[in-house]
């Protein structure tokens, strides 16, 4: 029975939207069980591309364009990896009968913040107090009624792109053209909200299954700077109440949202030990990469089996484990070399991943360590070096 199925689930066509480094690793688990895959970005050479049967350059934002390469294609399934894609288009899809993962209300739900914040609300969920703003006076306006010191985020962007504090109105201005700056896609909006000063974070991994049954892997902890990730570890340092809670939480989110998948779901924890809503990532999360040190299948695998309709293998932590980036500085441009790696890898602990980004931007991701310690990632982290080629 279960070769039946594993064999009608074989070779089907994936058309994955965004080729960045978590579409990378999730295509090349799909190409170790039979899958062909289908890249899309808006830049040559991501790398996703580096690794799949084909792939295609364009403004996913583009309704028109998007919709064409859906009807040249006819994927099995369509699984978005970003942010930045004109969401109706997938609406539109799954109406048409076509797989989006884990489901067009989701990806169309988690692109922008205040859609799913509002939606956390409405099912009960602790979140920050929080408001919208479209004008730069709306903003100081709005935060003004928060409290003194406020997050302020596009209400599209990801990894932390254009986020900031600010406590005065000369701050909130600067916050505001940061944002503006920062977003994507067309929503010249922003999302104002409460400051939680918070013990620490976690990002709680739930599957949702075809099934709609829903698990999850053990809690990660991370560490954000910019309002991106640069370090996690796995398992988080949680008591039970506290993981009681977010499993909760997460789980009326993917119940609400439909579909098959791996949930990303982010939580703020209080030092009273109250868990706080923050985000929701439809798809493999940054932090949880670690998962391709510590657990026995990474979340991408999981995400593969899953979408899929494939019978979900026991999902066990074989041991602790981090994560840390691999960095580009502030202001680094243009081609690139990497330097050092030997001198990681003689912590016989470490490994790494390379991204094959094809060019360096300020602060961007070009790899991560993985070790059995967050200390001994951190030392690794240090060993390497991005440096700009003239």
């Amino acid at each position: 029975m279960f070769f039946k199925t594993l064999k009608r689930n074989l070779m089907k066509k994936i058309l994955l939207l965004g080729s960045g480094e978590l579409g990378k690793e999730l295509t090349i688990s799909l190409k170790r069980i039979g899958c062909y895959v289908i890249t899309c970005d808006a830049y040559k050479n991501a790398p996703a591309m580096q690794v799949s049967d084909e792939s295609e350059i364009f403004n996913m934002l583009d309704k028109n364009k998007l919709t064409k390469i859906i009807e040249n294609h006819k994927p099995d399934f369509i699984v978005p990896e970003v942010e930045a894609i004109e969401t109706q288009v997938l609406l539109d899809a799954e109406t048409n009968g076509y797989n989006v993962i884990p489901s067009a209300k989701a990806v169309n739900l988690t692109m922008n913040r205040d859609r799913i914040r509002d939606r956390a609300k409405s099912l009960g969920l602790q979140t920050a107090s929080f408001a919208y703003a479209e004008t730069e006076q709306e903003l100081i306006s709005e935060a003004k009624k928060i409290g003194t010191k406020v997050a302020v985020k596009p209400v599209m962007s990801s990894s932390g792109k254009g986020q900031s504090y600010a406590n005065t109105k000369d701050e909130l201005k600067a916050s505001w053209k940061f944002a503006i700056e920062g977003m994507r896609g067309n929503r010249k909006r922003v999302i104002v909200e409460e400051f939680i000063d918070f013990d620490y974070e976690i990002t709680l991994l739930t599957i949702l299954e075809k099934s709609g049954k829903v698990s999850f892997c053990q809690p990660i902890g991370h560490f954000q700077e910019r309002g991106d990730y640069q370090y996690s570890w796995q398992p988080a340092d949680c008591s039970n109440d506290v993981i009681a809670q977010a499993q909760v939480a997460a789980s009326k989110m993917v119940k609400d949202l439909g579909g098959s998948g791996i949930f990303g779901v982010e939580f703020f924890v209080d030092k009273k030990g109250k868990v706080i809503f923050s985000e929701l990532s439809p798809r493999p999360h940054d932090t949880g990469m670690v998962t391709m040190y510590t657990q026995n299948f990474s979340q991408f695998d999981i995400h593969a089996r899953v979408l899929l309709g494939l019978p979900l293998p026991e999902i066990k932590m074989n041991r602790p484990g981090a994560s840390h980036v691999i960095l580009a500085e502030k202001n680094a441009t243009g081609n690139y070399s990497i330097e050092g790696i030997e001198k990681a890898l003689e912590d016989k602990s470490v490994d790494f991943r390379i991204f094959g980004k094809p060019s360096l931007k300020s602060y961007r991701r070009m790899g991560i360590i993985l070790a059995e310690t967050l200390d001994k990632a951190k030392i690794a982290a240090r060993k390497i070096s991005v440096l700009s080629k003239t």
